[in-house]
């Protein structure tokens, strides 16, 4: 439910309401807990209202519950008598069932619309950065994108890349003067991670026609945001793929949208889960890049949302700017999970009233520890508060809804169907075509300008050792039959000899005609 000027997460044992200021809710945020402590329900009811009031969302479908937000709840879900007693209980009073207007997407173009870029766009860092490569093969993956760029090679997918890597191998001579040494082992080990990537299932990918970024910024006929939902349940399978996906979107949005500073509200929000995926193991440079990305895109009226299970999974550079949080519970069990709840301890404003050590453990399920920014940009001091529930339905839909909704999606025939143009793969092919052809015909020619007969070709050579082989061996055969006849069988026909007679005549009048 829409607040004021904010949107209501929930309200404190003794009554106090805790909202979501509209206007500082491109100040990014965080929502953590341990598995089971309510986070997917806080994210579903966040999504929601931010719908309602006609921001555009985007959210990762992790564990593939979360489609059934395009789904009105029921009063004959086993939730049902559990969300009607929570919001009795808040004070939410006009608390009641509807759905959100949503389109699904999939990288792998199984459960929602394919969502496709060319590996121009994604560029030499991310892709590094998703190929796992070393300082060396990133510097020899960025002569290959230079050189297309400089000799106007469009790279598309991964084709495309595959190609001009087998380019610059063999031009890796003439390069080395300008680019430096490209080194064929660095080429190889960059084909063997391409290769690593299609088989999980990367190819799907990168090719045409590409996302455009604003189908993620829509709104329906009622003014609704357009809630877009990524099923991320297998791509989670492939951590670096889904990783670089999410900061390639971060990053596209930073560069396509004009700054905005702080609108009365945000242009979209992103809700991405298991956000350590994002900087488990990131080198220095992707890090920083992340953080660049986070704290800038701010000013373009976008707010990132991360939902993890730990908040230490976070990097310092990049939580501190997270200003809206919603802790759940975590155990405390084993001593990373104790310096988990001492670092977000620290994290929140403190309350005199609330000893956030403790309470962090004996949270309930649909209860969290609470601070959002208030409308001067400042924290609220932590608040011990009980989660809204949500208004659609809490669990996955139907393969057959989820068939419906996207016969009804309005960019379902932009990108269903793939493209393949003209790019760097079929060039470069028709340029070697061209050099073998252009080859053979000096071959050829060569011979005829000094008079020679020209050199027999692999065809000819074939034939001319077939005929020798046939040759032989029918000598072979004659020659026996005629020592037979002549010297083993003592058998003479009476007219000189019959069929084996003629052919040693045969053979004989040969020899003195040709004498």
């Amino acid at each position: 439910m829409a607040d004021g000027d904010g949107i209501f997460i929930g309200a404190s044992a003794d009554g106090q309401r805790q909202s979501l200021v509209l206007k500082r809710a491109n100040r990014h945020g965080l929502i953590a807990g341990a598995t089971g402590t309510g986070k997917t329900v806080t994210l579903q009811g966040i999504a929601e209202d931010f719908s309602r009031l006609g921001v555009p969302v985007f959210l990762a479908d992790v564990k593939g519950d979360l489609s059934g937000i395009a789904m009105a709840g029921s009063p004959q879900a086993k939730t049902h008598d559990i969300f009607a007693a929570r919001a009795k209980e808040i004070g939410e009073d006009d608390w009641s069932y509807s759905d959100n207007p949503a389109i699904f997407w999939d990288l792998l173009g199984e459960q929602g619309h394919p969502i496709r870029t060319t590996v121009s766009e994604m560029g030499p860092l991310l892709l590094a950065q998703l190929l796992d490569l070393n300082d060396v093969q990133e510097g020899v993956l960025t002569v290959a994108f230079t050189l297309a760029d400089k000799e106007g090679l469009l790279l598309l997918d991964l084709d495309d890349l595959g190609a001009m890597l087998a380019e610059i191998s063999a031009r890796a001579d003439e390069l080395a003067t300008t680019y430096g040494n490209v080194s064929k082992a660095s080429v190889g080990a960059i084909q063997r991670a391409l290769l690593q990537l299609r088989s999980q299932g990367g190819e799907h990918f990168f090719g045409e026609p590409a996302l455009d970024i604003h189908d993620f910024m829509l709104t329906d006929d009622k003014g609704r945001g357009v809630i877009s939902i990524l099923a991320a349940d297998k791509l989670m399978a492939s951590p670096k793929l889904y990783a670089t996906f999410l900061l390639w979107m971060l990053s596209e949005l930073f560069e396509t949208l004009p700054e905005v500073g702080d609108p009365d509200k945000p242009k979209m929000v992103f809700f991405f889960d298991e956000a350590h995926l994002l900087f488990d193991n990131a080198p220095p440079s992707l890090l920083t890049k992340v953080e660049q990305v986070v704290r800038l895109i701010r000013s373009k009226g976008v707010g990132v949302y991360f939902i993890t299970q730990n908040p230490i999974d976070v990097p310092d550079t990049v939580s501190g700017q997270l200003g809206n949080r919603v802790q759940h519970a975590i155990r405390a069990f084993s001593p990373k999970e104790q310096k988990a709840v001492k670092a977000a301890a620290e994290t929140f404003r403190a309350n005199p009233g609330v000893d956030v050590a403790t309470v962090i453990t004996e949270l309930k399920v649909g209860e969290a520890l609470v601070s959002l920014l208030q409308a001067d940009g400042s924290p609220q001091p932590v608040e011990r508060t009980l989660i809204k529930p949500p208004r659609s339905r809490v669990g996955p839909i139907t393969p057959e809804e989820r068939a419906t909704l996207r016969s009804l999606s309005p960019v379902g025939g932009k990108y269903d169907t793939p493209v393949n143009r003209e790019s760097a793969f079929e060039k470069l092919a028709a340029k070697a075509q061209a050099s073998t052809a252009a080859a053979q015909a000096q071959a050829d020619a060569a011979p005829a300008a000094s008079g020679k007969a020209p050199p027999p070709s692999t065809w000819d050579k074939m034939l001319q050792s077939a005929a020798r082989s046939a040759s032989s061996s029918i000598g072979r055969q004659v020659a026996n039959e005629v020592g037979k006849q002549i010297f083993g069988s003592g058998r003479r026909s009476s007219s000189g000899g019959g069929l084996v007679g003629s052919l040693v005549r045969g053979v004989l009048g040969s020899l003195i005609r040709g004498r």
